[in-house]
């Protein structure tokens, strides 16, 4: 189950040396919902919000506001739920060119 989107209560563990070695591992799958990292370590915790590939990051088991974006990357889907991001999917974006433009009549 280690590279699957399971839901529901399971917790997927395994070994790793390095650090680089357990972002490889999270990374490791089609998938990118939610990672879960406990480090008290201030630098860690900004080096792994850099590098995992998830649409959100729970560290030390502080939750999401509910403002929060809600949504994954990958397989895990690309758009966002709630706030203003969550909005954006309903907005189309137009870019338009010469409008103070002189009239001609």
């Amino acid at each position: 189950i280690w590279k699957e989107e399971v839901f529901g209560p399971v917790l997927c563990m395994t070994k790793f040396n390095t650090e680089e070695e357990a972002i490889e591992l999270a990374n490791d799958s089609i998938y990118g919902l939610t990672h879960y990292a406990h480090t008290y370590n201030a630098e860690r915790r900004r080096r792994l919000a850099y590098k995992l590939q998830s649409g959100m990051l729970v560290m030390n088991q502080v939750e999401l506001v509910s403002s929060a974006p809600f949504g994954g990357v990958k397989q895990s889907g690309n758009s966002r739920e709630g706030g203003v991001w969550g909005l954006e999917d309903f907005c189309i974006v137009k870019a338009v060119s010469g409008l103070n433009g002189d009239d001609d009549e």
